[in-house]
């Protein structure tokens, strides 16, 4: 077979050194012996190999306006006791409208 059967996409790869045809599977060229996939695999592609060139060069431009900027907060950590029983079958939403007006007093 030269094409897949679901997709008809070409199922020999190239040899990255010579260009010969292999077939699906084979880890090593049979013509020049180069390794036909790359030996160290990463686990997740790089952004460059699915991000549109025209969005990395507006990201790239607009960099200092995405970075933000630093600010000094305070924040409330607070235990409610049975809280979790309380929202563990709610929606989110839900939940929230439910301790927004606990989390308002606590705030004041």
């Amino acid at each position: 077979m030269k094409f897949c059967g679901q997709c008809a996409a070409p199922l020999a790869s190239a040899c990255p050194s010579c260009g010969a045809a292999n077939p699906p599977g084979n880890k090593f060229c049979g013509q020049c012996a180069a390794p036909l996939a790359k030996t160290t695999e990463s686990r997740f592609e790089s952004p460059e190999s699915y991000t549109p060139k025209h969005l990395a060069e507006k990201i790239l431009t607009s960099r200092s306006a995405l970075e933000g900027e630093r600010k000094q907060v305070t924040v409330l950590f607070a235990d409610l006791k049975g809280s979790m029983e309380l929202l563990a079958d709610r929606d989110p939403e839900e939940a929230r409208k439910l301790l927004d007006s606990v989390v308002e007093r606590m705030a004041r």
